[in-house]
């Protein structure tokens, strides 16, 4: 298969830092897209996945899975899109499209497993995995590419395309809308879009956070209430009294504190993914029939639903923009808490980069 090297930013090794290297993109099949990428988010995954936290790094390893560019070649059989259209890719470039979860739209369950867009097996390029965006171009099956609605910002909409769908999946899967009452723990890159979103869709949304600094924070972002979690007091007037919690803490914290909040049949879905397990008490569900439940990501016609959504809304995240070879101290701060509240980095300065 004829490739191209293009350049982009990865590490080769867990303890090692991103720096720059070359990498082979193929060059577009028939349904294929070569995309630009002009901004590309980054996301806590791209840190573990960089330094195998996770352990299953393939290196060298290129993050990257909240991207947006510009179209700049398409297959002779691609007709969803056109050169020059504004798209996104996010954390899934192909799956199986045969089993039952790819068929409804499931991609991220899909059995055999999704392509990642990075750290994953290639299907095209034979004993390589998957580069991601922190690259000069990409090149995806223009089924698992999405559009960008015309009147959002195109660097603060790179991360929807993780961050976004994230959130916005396990909120319209458990029904919140108009007259529910819906929790949102943490106030960090998942939170704030988690914030956002349930305000749109009309809930009535209480923010929980350790930190009083994040008060009026929280209210700017949509919430109609903001909780102290750390005072048993605050937290105690909002036991039984809640619909729904969307959790997006990484870190470990006592899940059993916010089970608690729960109405009868409540349900409270986790999104952050804390290194090790939260013990949950049985009395915790038992009592009031409460559910704990996960979620991840969204399949490719729910991302583009909830771009369509955060579009008619006027929703994107709150971003910090560097440059490139700014990459590593993000990485430093990410752990630090110190973004407000998504890194997006600036393509161009990959693009003017020395070779």
């Amino acid at each position: 298969m004829s490739t191209v090297q293009v350049k982009a930013y990865g590490t080769e090794a867990a303890k090692a830092s991103l720096n720059q290297m070359a990498i082979d993109r193929r060059k577009p099949l028939p349904h294929d897209v070569e995309i630009d990428i002009l901004y590309c988010g980054v996301c806590h995954s791209d840190l573990h996945t960089a330094r195998n936290e996770w352990h299953g790094t393939i290196y060298p390893c290129v993050p990257g899975h909240e991207i947006v560019g510009r179209i700049v070649n398409v297959g002779d059989h691609v007709h969803k899109f056109k050169v020059g259209d504004m798209v996104g890719v996010g954390c899934i470039v192909d799956s199986c499209r045969e089993c039952q979860y790819c068929k409804d739209g499931l991609e991220q369950f899909c059995e055999p497993g999704m392509t990642g867009t990075y750290n994953s097996p290639d299907k095209h390029l034979q004993n390589v995995q998957t580069y991601g965006g922190y690259s000069e171009r990409i090149v995806v099956d223009e089924n698992y590419v999405l559009s960008i609605p015309a009147n959002l910002d195109l660097a603060a909409t790179a991360p929807l395309l993780c961050a976004g769908i994230t959130t916005y999946s396990p909120l319209k899967h458990w029904n919140v809308g108009p007259g529910k009452t819906v929790g949102i723990v943490g106030i960090g890159g998942l939170g704030h879009m988690g914030i956002k979103i349930a305000k749109a869709m009309g809930a009535h949304v209480i923010a929980f956070t350790t930190s009083q600094s994040k008060f009026e924070e929280a209210q700017r972002l949509g919430a109609d209430e903001v909780v102290l979690s750390k005072d048993p007091e605050q937290m105690k007037k909002y036991r039984g009294k809640i619909h729904f919690i969307l959790d997006a803490v990484s870190a470990e914290h006592d899940i059993n504190a916010y089970l608690s909040l729960l109405r009868v049949d409540g349900s409270l879905a986790l999104v952050g993914a804390p290194e090790q397990p939260l013990p949950v008490a049985a009395f915790s569900v038992i009592v009031g029939r409460k559910s704990f439940a996960g979620s991840m990501i969204g399949g490719i016609a729910e991302t583009q639903e909830m771009l369509d959504f955060c579009g008619e809304h006027n929703i994107v995240a709150d971003i910090e923009m560097i440059n490139i070879d700014s990459i590593n101290d993000a990485y430093e701060r990410l752990l630090k808490g110190d973004v407000k509240y998504r890194f997006v980095i600036d393509m161009a300065s990959l693009k003017n980069k020395a070779n």
